[in-house]
């Protein structure tokens, strides 16, 4: 449903699953007699905010969303402390799928990846203070749909929530939602970082999210994003793709080094793309520069039909103006609509992949 259409009277009902209606069932809410806020709603009993969050236990799987039948979740809002953001993995699956579709750590799925609140104002990731994580990303579903959190960590953690849907929302042809997270840390020599690798079936690239931590003096974002699609991915050392960018600031909507004069490195957060977080050296234990980036290719998907392999260069200069490919750590997040519930995805991040070093 475009924001166009919000005039449009349509044949569904809205739903809404949080601590204080784990179903989401109609009339459901507010019926707890236990919970985080139990203690602090002593005097005043049920209904008044008794359960507001969950407390995931260390090594547990919770179960944000359990939804039966067809429908699209139009928005998840979600919160937790600035420790938790690369301790938690999201998942999602759909149709009764065994894989999920989204595997990302909790903060990057919100274009927080180094645990340090940046506002993002964009068309489908809000993020606001003090971590405020809200999602418009459409996620869609024909047959049933399971979002769960997994504490990675070893401490008990508490996660405030909200996941609304819509139920009888015809999606038949709709695609699903995926999003993977990778980390080159640090990118290899002369190595290119990869986004997504091998994802098999007809649908859409709709967006990039990249931490980027850079490990070396001078500007860092001379490379080329590219999308090879429909048979161009063969062996790495001879494949061209079809389409490719021409820098790294280029891509995500920026120009010269993201350096306005006098200013140095300029934030930037736009409905479709932006430079929403510079972390900048403090002299001490902060040694090197670290930026937050996205772009949502909402206006402009990438469409494919058979098959999409992405992938980034990391160039710097060096002496005789001669590019200088880095070792730079370098985690992406990879948003795209498929024909399928899943495809071909990387392991399974360890808290030790994911930890901001």
């Amino acid at each position: 449903m475009h924001f166009a259409d919000i005039a449009v009277l349509r044949d569904v009902e809205t739903r809404s699953i949080s601590p204080e209606n784990f179903t989401g069932a109609k009339g459901g809410g507010g019926r707890a007699t236990e919970g985080t806020g139990a203690a602090a709603a002593r005097d005043l009993g049920v209904g008044w905010k008794v359960s507001p969050s969950v407390e995931i236990a260390p090594g547990a799987t919770h179960d944000l969303a359990r939804i039966e039948g067809a429908g699209r979740i139009t928005h998840v809002w979600l919160t937790t402390h600035t420790d938790n953001w690369r301790r938690l993995l999201l998942r999602a699956f759909w149709d009764g799928s065994a894989e999920p579709a989204i595997e990302v750590p909790v903060g990057d799925f919100f274009g927080q990846g180094w645990g340090r609140f940046a506002q993002l104002s964009s068309q489908v990731v809000a993020v606001n203070p003090h971590g405020g994580f809200n999602s418009y990303w459409p996620m869609p579903f024909s047959d049933g749909a399971h979002l769960t959190i997994e504490n990675l960590s070893d401490v008990p953690v508490v996660v405030y929530y909200q996941v609304t849907y819509e139920l009888g929302a015809e999606v038949a042809t709709d695609g699903r939602l995926h999003a993977q997270w990778r980390r080159s840390n640090p990118l290899a020599a002369a190595t290119t970082h990869t986004l997504l690798d091998g994802v098999r079936g007809r649908g859409h690239y709709a967006g990039t999210y990249l931490a980027w931590g850079v490990n070396s003096s001078g500007w860092w974002g001379e490379g080329e994003i590219k999308f090879y699609m429909d048979g161009d991915a063969g062996d790495p050392a001879d494949r061209y793709p079809t389409i490719a960018g021409t820098g790294t600031e280029d891509y995500f909507g920026g120009a010269w080094n993201f350096d306005v004069p006098g200013q140095g490195y300029t934030e930037f957060t736009t409905p479709y793309l932006g430079l929403h977080q510079i972390i900048r050296p403090d002299g001490l234990y902060s040694s090197q520069q670290r930026f937050g980036m996205y772009r949502w290719h909402l206006p402009d998907p990438i469409r494919f039909t058979t098959d999409l392999t992405v992938d980034i260069q990391a160039l710097g200069w060096r002496s005789g103006h001669r590019y200088l490919p880095l070792h730079d750590d370098i985690a992406s997040t990879a948003f795209f609509y498929l024909d399928a519930p899943s495809t071909a995805r990387p392991a399974t991040p360890s808290l030790d992949d994911l930890e901001v070093l």
